[in-house]
């Protein structure tokens, strides 16, 4: 029978949808002399949102596909009419993945942009482009035939990396083939692959385990650990990240030794020093120690030792047996009540909420971020995703368009965020492909426009 694929990092390109043109029209209308602008605005490109489906196991609907665009806004049209927004492309992932933005160039991740572990959360990864506003909203006082429109925008695309991390209460690690897909297959309805060879194991198995109280937990059985698991040796890094969310770690360990006839207190150290080294609160997480394989001769001693060690380092101890279910009750019974605990802490502390809004917050944020750099030629570079879609939705042909873009720039600050970084008149200045010549403040010209600025902020503001 052939087996499901888990697939738990991926890196996806993405593309909003590019925003329709807006429309530069005028009424005509019989024995109207005089009809005025009525150009449409464009519509808005369609979004791509990742959303948190808890039926979702695993990526791999991402696996073999990379690519993902939503559909485009339409032009706007004379006579008022607006151009349709395009659909938002939405992408359902499993709880527990963690979306960060990469570097185009080096595809390395640059910083988070959501940890999405609650149902339905969503966040958006490809903002549409902005439909571009037609001529009507350029009319003024002092401008009663404005003869330009905006362009669409043109949605970004770019690459992300998907990165999910189990969402279980406990987490069973150890050695290669110290018993962990048994004993979640004794205590639970998964079945695990089990053989007596390491790294039987080769991908995270959840199981559901319930208490005789009545009580329940989620378990995932991580794959094998080595020594050097923390810097990437055999799977470590694959697997490491599904530790990550538990609030509990079942640390489970094999007192014969195994074939290679390791001592067991030697094995609790390896794998607690690779967890520390993963991550330093993995140090601290609450643990249990599971004595797996105790119903077999000889193995006294190493329970012993591994026990007073165990207790030494304020953890439970637990002597079991996954074959014969010696000690299995008061496992689950221990583990439960503390999951338990564990759960109610976490509740005080963090409330659960939907962060759909922060997400989204925190790309407009972004967005509105303006970021200035000089480059080894002199020139000044300006970047931000706000200021550089007012540079593309302008119609660098019309120059009405382009002394309304100056307007903007000025409204925004970007001449004193420039001279707050040094920049002397006469510097050229370089927004996305176009250059422009730092000309510093005017404080006549200023003057002259102060009432068409005024006019321009009323407009604006509705």
């Amino acid at each position: 029978m052939p087996t499901a694929t888990f697939t738990d990092l991926c890196r996806i390109n993405v593309k909003g949808g590019d925003g329709g043109a807006g429309c530069m029209s005028f009424r005509r209308e019989a024995f109207v002399p005089k009809g005025g602008p009525d150009g449409g605005d464009g519509g808005h490109g369609g979004d791509v949102i990742l959303e948190c489906d808890p039926q979702l196991s695993s990526l791999i609907d991402y696996r073999y596909k990379h690519h993902f665009r939503a559909t485009r806004g339409t032009h706007g049209q004379g006579a008022r009419r607006h151009g349709r927004a395009g659909e938002d492309l939405v992408l359902r992932v499993p709880m527990g993945t963690v979306v960060r933005e990469l570097d185009p160039e080096t595809m390395t991740p640059l910083y988070e942009l959501a940890d999405l572990t609650q149902p339905g959360e969503r966040v958006v990864v490809a903002p549409g482009g902005n439909g571009g506003r037609g001529n009507i909203h350029f009319v003024t006082s002092v401008r009663r035939a404005p003869a330009f429109a905006e362009k669409g925008e043109p949605a970004i695309e770019h690459w992300i990396e998907l990165e999910m991390k189990l969402m279980a209460d406990a987490a069973l690690v150890g050695m290669p083939s110290v018993g962990k897909s048994s004993l979640i297959a004794r205590l639970s309805a998964a079945r695990p692959k089990i053989a007596d060879y390491p790294f039987t194991t080769l991908i995270p198995n959840l199981g559901v385990v319930r208490a005789k109280s009545g009580e329940s937990f989620v378990a995932a059985d991580v794959p094998g650990l080595i020594e050097g698991a923390s810097e990437g040796r055999g799977l470590g890094h694959e697997f490491l990240r599904h530790i990550e969310r538990t609030a509990l770690i079942l640390h489970v360990v094999d007192v014969t030794g195994g074939y290679e006839g390791r001592d067991a207190v030697d094995d609790y150290e390896t794998i607690n020093a690779e967890l520390a080294a993963y991550a330093a609160e993995l140090a601290v997480r609450p643990q249990i120690v599971v004595a797996n394989k105790c119903d077999m001769p000889g193995t006294e001693d190493a329970v012993a030792r591994l026990k007073e060690r165990a207790q030494a380092d304020g953890h439970a101890f637990f002597a079991v047996s996954a074959v014969t279910g010696m000690g299995l009750d008061q496992l689950v019974s221990h583990t439960a009540a503390e999951v338990g605990r564990l759960r109610a802490e976490l509740a005080a502390a963090e409330p659960t909420e939907d962060r759909s809004v922060t997400y989204e917050r925190d790309r407009q944020r972004r967005d509105r971020t303006i970021t200035i750099t000089r480059d080894p030629s002199g020139a000044w570079r300006v970047t931000g995703g706000a200021i550089e879609r007012m540079v593309v939705q302008t119609d660098w042909e019309n120059d009405e368009a382009v002394s309304y873009l100056q307007h903007r720039f000025d409204r925004i600050g970007l001449d004193d965020k420039l001279a707050e970084h040094g920049a002397k008149p006469g510097d050229e200045v370089r927004i996305l492909g176009f250059e422009f010549t730092y000309e510093g403040e005017n404080e006549d010209e200023y003057a002259e426009l102060d009432e068409s600025m005024e006019l321009y902020d009323e407009e604006e503001d509705e």
